[in-house]
């Protein structure tokens, strides 16, 4: 008899790694642990005019119906139809928009009327212009145009009553939401404050964008203008660039002045745990208390969130390029704009296009470009980088898809969560 076959046991090495990167946090939990330990920014008044883009933090109601009054829709005349067997009218005056409602006392005359204006007393339809013949001050309609009751007659609070509720907290002002706010007579609106933003680059080997020779083992800076890029893009114009060298003093200081004025930190590297990676220890001996450092999730792995002593929001991403700006887009961005008092949208899935490779223990972040396919599907194809330092492709796609935890590749047919850059 065969012995019964047994399945061979994981390598020590894969197996110490997988229950390694079980005991950290997943994506899901991390989100969770930072949603919960956000603060709310203030508030203040700003003018209408200056209030595009920002979030609103009122409710606003309906000034008066609206329309205010029943409104014609066309230019052309008004008239009193009754049995709708008069075919010629005399003009007895005009009402055009903003004047003061006029009246009609004789069912045989009609009064010329514009779009926009109010109804004239006594008349309930209005004829467009090009549907009658003038001949001096007499009206004839067309041979082949028969008016129907109401016709052209935008009702009075057919569109909202007034009291109705027609924003709520939450929402980012748009075009439709301030055209709301000013036909309801708010020049004054109740949004979000701004908060003020450091980001701060570590590392001795960064060199100044304009830096024409750069030193051996040098790169230029580049997580801090595209992380200000990313928060810019959101409307959080207060955002300051710094940098600090691989020194634990020196970091220490640097960010205690930072959370002395700033209300957001953002640091990008120096956060892992070898042994120049400062920034944790700094964040400590500050009083920031740590949330939760490190995810279960590729790339993007190191990041680190905490929160200050008078509730400083500090969000220490990894220093690879692909790792910080995929941390930005599915933990930063979010986060903030909860704590701008945004109402949470789910984030957009797509359908991977082609098969992405996946880990046993990490949630994956795969770079992707995005079309619309014939079936007007949301299609994602994959353009992995060769490691979370290469970024040279990333301008050619429009985010990442977020992909779980798997044995084997995720295939094509997919449905993955987008994160847009």
């Amino acid at each position: 008899m065969m012995p019964a076959m047994t399945r061979p046991a994981s390598p020590p090495c894969k197996a110490g790694f997988l229950n390694f990167m079980s005991e950290l946090p997943s994506v899901t939990e991390a989100e969770r642990r930072i949603r919960a330990r956000l603060p709310r920014f203030g508030i203040e008044k700003v003018s209408i005019d200056e209030a595009a883009g920002r979030v609103l933090r009122q409710v606003v109601h309906a000034e008066r119906d609206q329309p205010p009054f029943d409104r014609v829709m066309m230019d052309g005349i008004a008239i009193a139809l009754g049995d709708g067997s008069r075919r010629e009218f005399v003009v007895a005056g005009r009402q055009m928009a903003g004047m003061s409602g006029q009246a009609l006392d004789d069912v045989s005359e009609c009064i010329e009327v514009t779009t926009g204006a109010m109804l004239p007393a006594g008349c309930d339809c209005v004829v467009p212009v090009e549907q009658i013949r003038r001949d001096g001050s007499r009206v004839r309609l067309a041979d082949d145009w028969q008016p129907t009751p109401r016709q052209f007659i935008h009702p009075r609070g057919s569109d909202c009553r007034g009291g109705d509720e027609l924003l709520s907290p939450g929402v980012r002002l748009r075009a439709p939401e301030l055209a709301v706010l000013a036909a309801n007579g708010l020049d004054m609106v109740e949004v979000t404050r701004v908060p003020s933003v450091a980001i701060v680059a570590t590392g001795d080997e960064l060199a100044e964008v304009g830096q024409r020779s750069l030193g051996e083992g040098q790169i230029r800076r580049s997580n801090d203008r595209a992380l200000a890029a990313a928060l810019r893009g959101r409307g959080f114009d207060d955002v300051h660039l710094t940098r600090v060298p691989d020194d634990l003093a020196a970091t220490t200081a640097t960010l205690e002045s930072l959370l002395a004025s700033r209300q957001v930190l953002v640091l990008s590297g120096g956060v892992s745990v070898g042994q120049r990676d400062f920034v944790p220890e700094a964040l400590r001996s500050l009083g920031v208390e740590q949330v939760l450092h490190r995810i279960a999730q590729r790339p993007g792995k190191p990041m680190w969130f905490g929160i200050g002593l008078r509730g400083q929001i500090v969000f220490a991403l990894p220093g690879n390029p692909v790792s910080a700006l995929v941390c930005a887009v599915r933990y930063l961005l979010p986060a903030l704009d909860q704590a701008m008092g945004l109402a949470p949208r789910p984030p957009e899935r797509v359908v991977l296009a082609e098969a992405a490779g996946t880990s046993p223990a990490l949630t994956c972040f795969v770079p992707v470009r995005v079309h619309d396919d014939d079936a007007a599907r949301s299609v994602a194809v994959p353009v992995p980088m060769p490691t979370s330092g290469d970024f040279s492709a990333l301008p050619r796609t429009d985010g990442v898809a977020e992909l779980a935890p798997s044995d084997s590749r995720a295939p094509a047919g997919t449905v993955a969560y987008l994160y847009r850059w």
